[in-house]
């Protein structure tokens, strides 16, 4: 099992570091999606720019990827270790050694991952996303109430014991952590609110 599980999670990285809304925006000559927006190559800053021509495909290759990750983990690996291969992919999709560890926040290759591991509390996920972006129209606010759900789907699904919970909730702290100046940004919104209001 150690054995495999040393195969897997290199390669999860690996796989991880790929960005495909580097690549596929490269490729076509359409500029760096870090360079604009929130700086962040993710699916939601392209269609920010794009609209869904280029959002869709490449939300399509991120969510392949993090599916054939995850169904090469069920094949290799037990269960219960499968947070860490999930973790080792968000790794590589935030800090990706072809990118200059400059990457995304990991909210879609997370998706995709669980998506093989539970596909109800994907799909439960999916609807908390929408009803909190329509809330506070706030892409990373769903994004925590997507996350949220899909951690406990894979909890459900790999066991409540201290290997998996640590890896889900390592695996949540760094998607968190990505959304860092999401959260500072917002929070000074709303001081200025708050001191415009007395």
């Amino acid at each position: 099992m150690i054995e495999r599980l040393l195969y897997i999670l290199p390669l999860a990285y690996l796989a991880g570091s790929i960005n495909f809304s580097i690549l596929v925006l490269r490729l076509f000559r359409k500029g760096d999606p870090r360079q604009w927006s929130s700086s962040n190559p993710g699916v939601f800053n392209v269609y920010r720019r794009y609209g869904y021509a280029w959002a869709v495909p490449i939300f399509a290759l991120d969510l392949g990827r993090a599916a054939g990750i995850a169904a090469i983990g069920l094949w290799l690996v037990p269960a219960e270790t499968l947070p860490w291969v999930g973790f080792a992919l968000i790794c590589g999709n935030r800090y990706p050694v072809f990118h200059r560890f400059r990457g995304g926040k990991g909210v879609a290759n997370y998706l995709g991952f669980t998506a093989v591991l539970t596909p109800l509390y994907t799909a439960i996920s999916t609807i908390a996303w929408v009803v909190f972006y329509k809330a506070g129209r706030e892409a990373f606010i769903g994004s925590f109430a997507m996350i949220a759900v899909l951690g406990f789907g894979t909890l459900f699904r790999c066991g409540w014991i201290p290997l998996t919970i640590s890896g889900v909730v390592a695996t949540l702290i760094l998607i968190v952590h990505g959304h860092k100046r999401n959260i500072v940004e917002k929070l000074r919104e709303r001081r200025g609110k708050g001191e415009k209001a007395r």
